[in-house]
């Protein structure tokens, strides 16, 4: 076995392989970045080397500084993680000429699996069956939208070097074909280095199953049974679990030999997953999407039903032992169920979020387990992927997991930083998804029963509580305080006056709250016009925590203060409720709010730019590209007009709501309006 590993990632599966190495006394190094100095993997590994400023092509994909570090703390073998260079297999050869032990597939497996096109003529020699679609590589726009028009309507157009969901367009009207095409190049591009697609039959109503396979260099290959994951959003999954509802013992059993096959196929070492569609209505008609050639972001739900840990029989078979276990030993026990924290706003089409994690709680214990790279104070940027942690759940039965992961998400308090939490626990409180009857559109179809209905009015009474009563601060606390100078409404001979507190939610329009001292409590207007004052107190509140009474009801929040206001936590949920000057808002001119003007619905970079100042633009055509954690988003004209104001070029950083754009609408829609 290996004395000292080097794990080329960051985040959660950094940390999470440095866990195993300890457990088996490997020595690890982490690598980081500018943007990563303070992060969690680094704190934990025994040693850790920097490799660069913050954009990941100057650091986490660059394979000569990773190389570099690698053999000055004297590594043995490299852990990829998954995600940046896992799948690369430029890299796993120049490791191997480095003389370092690439801790995944070989170069050749890689190379094969990697290109979808090639991988889909391979598995189909090895008799496995494959979705219908386009064939050859390296078709052009043109050859593309033939094989689509052939193929018919809908479509899915897929990056050939890369998944996650990266690149991937579902087109259902023609029309649109050459747009999307584009789109697709460019993240995959962005995302992989490589532009070449590839267009396949859409599958209506699907499920995505995928097969967990392990092979050593000694042709022992077995599967580990299938996971489900057809909870998606924007083709990427957020639930996963093991193992499906959908399959019969015999259907498991053909899928896993298939995926078997499939591994044998391309020569196949180490951990992998053969990727499968599953037309909902015919379990045992399932056809072969991909093959990701490395570890899982869900491989938690395998380890959780066959006890057995990946990352240590990929050490195990990469330092050239085998396997240790036949298809024979391989039992499925239990249920297991993971869902994925991202840094993402599910409100506002899950567009990425950042910002610093101003307070933290994770849950764990007997069933729970949680995978994480965050600590209180790490700073979560648009740089890298989304995903922050991931909370996983194991039962006796599938009923008992989704009871189990409901609360464990409610326990989940992330604040400082906008995340899915909330909307993952009213998913898998879905009446389909406790069935079991999902496909990868349930989430598309019924978001908008899965999004928070409003601002509940307790979350600003508890900030307006916060506003009245602020934390005390023993140093003013010994000295003298003058009541005149309070700001509590207090008045000589009659009842106290209210005062008024403006609050906003980022995207939300402003909101008043009154309150006015009435003896021990206070009395408290209600948010949007509700029935009448309430009366309100705080209970308790310690550094992270804050407990409210209202009206003789309790409210518990996982709380922290912000320059702007404070972050208030519950359930999943959070809240950033900012204080807002409304006569500052009135003299500064356009808003977010203004029709006009075009604001970054995410922090991010601008990397398309297709007018200029003084342009004549028609209703919704596209006018800006803004791109974060690997995602684009176009920012289309409001209306007909011209281009009055553009404060953004190619390359520009962007924070939230920050103005990118102003299009003046023409005489004749004013005139309309």
């Amino acid at each position: 076995m290996f004395s000292t590993v080097l794990v080329a990632n960051r985040g959660e599966i950094a940390v999470r392989v440095i866990r195993t190495l300890r457990e088996l006394g490997i020595r690890s190094v982490a690598v980081f970045s500018d943007a990563d100095a303070d992060a969690r993997h680094v704190r934990e590994a025994d040693t850790a080397v920097r490799i660069g400023p913050a954009a990941a092509s100057e650091s986490y994909l660059s394979a000569e500084r990773l190389l570099d570090a690698a053999r000055r703390t004297g590594a043995e073998a490299v852990h990829p993680g998954y995600g940046f260079l896992a799948e690369n297999a430029a890299f796993a050869q120049a490791c191997t000429e480095a003389g370092l032990v690439f801790i995944g597939p070989p170069a050749s497996a890689i190379s094969l699996m990697g290109d979808k096109i090639r991988a889909k003529e391979t598995v189909r020699a090895a008799g496995v069956p494959v979705v219908p679609g386009s064939s050859g590589s390296g078709l052009s726009d043109g050859e593309l939208a033939e094989a689509a028009e052939k193929i018919g309507m809908p479509v899915l157009l897929k990056p050939s070097a890369g998944g996650g969901g990266k690149g991937m367009r579902l087109v259902r009207d023609g029309a649109l074909l050459a747009e999307e095409i584009a789109a697709a190049r460019r993240e995959a591009r962005s995302s992989f280095g490589d532009d070449t697609l590839l267009v396949e039959r859409w599958v209506d109503r699907p499920r995505h199953i995928e097969i967990q396979v392990m092979a050593d260099a000694h042709g022992n290959v077995v599967h580990l049974g299938e996971r489900e994951c057809s909870l998606q959003r924007r083709h990427q999954k957020v639930i996963e679990e093991a193992p499906s509802v959908l399959l019969t013992p015999q259907v498991r059993a053909a899928m896993g030999a298939a995926a078997v096959e499939a591994a044998r196929a391309c020569g196949y070492v180490g951990a992998g997953t053969v990727e499968f569609i599953v037309p909902g209505g015919d379990p045992s008609s399932y056809y072969f999407m991909e093959m990701n050639t490395r570890l899982q972001v869900e491989h938690p739900v395998t380890e959780l039903v066959t006890g057995l840990d990946l990352v240590e029989l990929q050490l195990r078979v990469a330092a050239g032992g085998e396997l240790g276990l036949t298809q024979d030993d391989v039992e499925l026990t239990g249920h297991a169920i993971e869902a994925r924290v991202c840094a993402e706003d599910p409100a506002r089409g899950f567009l990425p979020s950042g910002g610093t994690v101003l307070a933290l709680s994770e849950p764990s214990g007997r069933t729970v387990r949680t995978d994480s790279g965050l600590a209180a104070g790490v700073d979560v940027g648009s740089t890298y992927d989304p995903m922050l942690s991931k909370v996983i759940a194991y039962g006796p039965d599938r009923a008992a997991a989704l009871r189990v992961l409901r609360g464990a998400l409610a326990d989940t308090v992330i604040l400082g930083v906008q995340t899915n939490a909330g909307f993952l626990r009213r998913l898998l409180a879905h009446p389909d998804v406790v069935s079991g009857n999902m496909d990868t559109g349930l989430v598309e179809r019924d978001l908008p029963g899965l999004l928070p209905d409003g601002v509940p009015p307790e979350v600003y009474a508890a900030a307006a509580l916060l506003a009245r009563e602020p934390a005390p601060d023993t140093a003013a606390g010994q000295r003298w305080a003058d009541p005149f100078s309070a700001a509590d409404g207090w008045r000589l001979g009659g009842t106290p006056a209210w005062t008024v507190h403006h609050f906003r939610l980022p995207g939300q329009d402003p909101v008043a709250v009154r309150t006015r001292r009435l003896g021990a409590e206070l009395e408290i207007g209600h948010p949007g016009g509700g029935p009448g004052p309430a009366r309100g107190r705080i209970v308790s509140r310690t550094a992270d925590r804050l407990t409210v009474e209202l009206d003789g009801a309790t409210h518990t929040f996982g709380h922290a203060a912000s320059p702007e206001g404070v972050w208030l936590g519950r359930d999943g949920d959070s809240w950033h409720v900012q204080h807002h000057d409304p006569v500052a808002a009135a003299l500064g001119g356009r808003g977010r709010a203004g029709a006009d003007t075009l604001a970054a619905p995410m922090p991010g970079t601008v990397t398309v730019v297709k007018v200029a100042v003084g342009d004549k633009v028609a209703a919704g055509q596209s006018l800006l590209v803004v791109e974060a954690m690997k995602m684009e988003h176009v920012i289309s004209a409001p209306h007909a007009g011209t281009v009055a104001e553009l404060d953004v070029s190619p390359g520009t950083t962007v924070a939230m709501d920050q103005v990118l754009a102003v299009v003046t609408p023409d005489e004749d829609e004013e005139a309309g309006a």
